[in-house]
């Protein structure tokens, strides 16, 4: 059985043991420095009935105590199985896709080793320093992976503003991270990447580190 497929079993059965219910697959694709797992149809019975509510944020901010409970556990797990150690892990969901995403980070000067390119790659980055700039600020640094004719992931530093780093400060994390979710997203979905690459968007995630002022951004892309 390859890693893939292991840790693919590894977090259906995580996900139904703590919420009652797995997801239909969980699509788990390595390439350094990076582990991302695309997880499709997976909403809770509960979480369903308050989503027919209008309790949208209630899940949200109920997910986002989960995961973060989780995620220590699958990074362990995935260390043990690759020998491969992924320092930072980020998540982020699409309740409207019943859709999610768990990604990994190896341990690696990664933001100084771009040296990919891919068509178009100026092009993407800029649009996706714009973009920030209107939810936020234009950041120091970003960089950005075509992983696959499917998958871009994109890498931003020094993306807070003086207000965030306040209501971080203050213990607001867990609030601002699900509020700027929202609104990242939508800019992101609004707003011209899949017209830059000539391919149709189907999923966009996006988690930050707080501590070290990092973004994360994973786009998915229908197959051409």
């Amino acid at each position: 059985m390859s890693i893939e497929v292991q840790i693919s079993s590894y977090i259906g059965k995580l996900l139904r043991d703590n919420f009652g219910k797995g997801p239909e697959s969980a699509y788990v694709t390595i390439e350094h420095p990076f582990i991302l797992i695309h997880i499709r149809n997976f909403i809770s019975p509960m979480e369903n009935a308050l989503l027919k509510q209008g309790k949208e944020s209630t899940v949200e901010e109920t997910r986002e105590t989960m995961l973060s409970s989780l995620v220590p556990e699958i990074q362990a797990y995935i260390l043990a199985l690759t020998e491969t150690e992924y320092e930072k892990f980020y998540y982020d969901w699409n309740t409207a896709n019943q859709s999610m995403m768990i990604a990994g980070v190896a341990k690696d000067n990664y933001l100084s080793q771009d040296d990919q390119n891919y068509k178009k790659k100026n092009e993407v980055e800029k649009k996706i320093n714009e973009i920030s700039q209107l939810v936020q600020k234009w950041p120091e640094r970003t960089v950005s992976w075509m992983i696959n004719d499917r998958v871009l992931v994109s890498i931003r530093k020094g993306i807070l503003v003086s207000i965030e780093k306040e209501m971080i400060q203050k213990g607001y994390a867990k609030p601002l991270r699900v509020t700027k979710r929202i609104l990242e997203k939508k800019s992101f979905i609004n707003d011209g990447i899949d017209t830059i690459l000539g391919k149709k968007l189907t999923d966009v995630f996006c988690d930050w580190d707080f501590d070290s002022d990092t973004g994360l951004l994973v786009f998915y892309f229908s197959p051409n």
